[in-house]
């Protein structure tokens, strides 16, 4: 992601955090951040689509480690999935692994919000009282889960404001974008030709829809798209 578009994304943010903002100025000043950041990926779409070169398709590896690794790595793909990546879990030791596959332009942007969305999730646990009575691993695991369906949610929401804006100059872009998905997924095919689907989780905690509503006003790509450690849930 540029430098100029990274910069005008912390000033709307840093402008949203301000105390002296409304709630409905700080709503669109993050909302304006977000379209920001899904009109790049559009962008960078089209942009490879006369010139391949500027965007290859690519992999990484993240380390996702305890505590809670499973609810990060979900955390992980709820961020993938509407940015046109793909990922795989694995595990490793007491931790997983999540082998990403996309663009290089959807891999950076998930990278970057996913960082900054784990320092999000922590601050929001840690202001989180478990209630009475509750299992505070359970709850915060059903926490996370709420979290990260409801940012999510938000992000596939800016994808498709993204693209139908773009379709209004062309109605190309849908079909780079199935295109790009594709070559995404084949890649993923060759190097993953047994891969299994893991069956749906069920969590037991009472903390799902406290995690809905942090998500709700998560920064999804704040003053904290830097360099945090993803460590940032095994400091509690």
């Amino acid at each position: 992601m540029s430098d100029a578009m990274l910069s005008k994304v912390r000033k709307l943010l840093a402008k949203a955090e301000d105390p002296a903002c409304t709630a409905a100025e700080s709503a669109a000043l993050t909302a304006k951040a977000t379209e920001l950041i899904a009109r790049y990926g559009v962008d960078r779409a089209l942009l490879a689509a006369r010139d391949p070169a500027t965007d290859p398709v690519g992999d990484r590896v993240v380390d996702v480690v305890a505590p809670y690794a499973r609810d990060k790595a979900g955390l992980l793909a709820a961020v993938a999935d509407p940015l046109r990546c793909r990922c795989v879990r694995r595990r490793e030791g007491s931790g997983f692994t999540m082998h990403l596959f996309g663009f290089a332009s959807d891999l950076e942007r998930v990278d970057l919000l996913f960082t900054s969305l784990l320092v999000q999730a922590a601050h929001g646990l840690a202001g989180t009282a478990v209630p009475s009575g509750a299992h505070p691993a359970a709850f915060r695991r059903s926490w996370l889960a709420g979290f990260a369906q409801v940012v999510g949610e938000r992000l596939r929401t800016a994808e498709a404001s993204a693209v139908k804006v773009a379709e209004a100059d062309g109605p190309s872009v849908a079909l780079v974008l199935v295109d790009r998905s594709d070559r995404v997924r084949r890649r993923l095919d060759e190097v993953y030709p047994r891969l299994r689907t893991a069956a749906p989780r069920r969590l037991a905690g009472t903390g799902y829809s406290v995690g809905a509503d942090a998500g709700r006003r998560a920064d999804l790509g704040g003053r904290t798209v830097g360099r945090p450690s993803r460590r940032a849930l095994g400091d509690r």
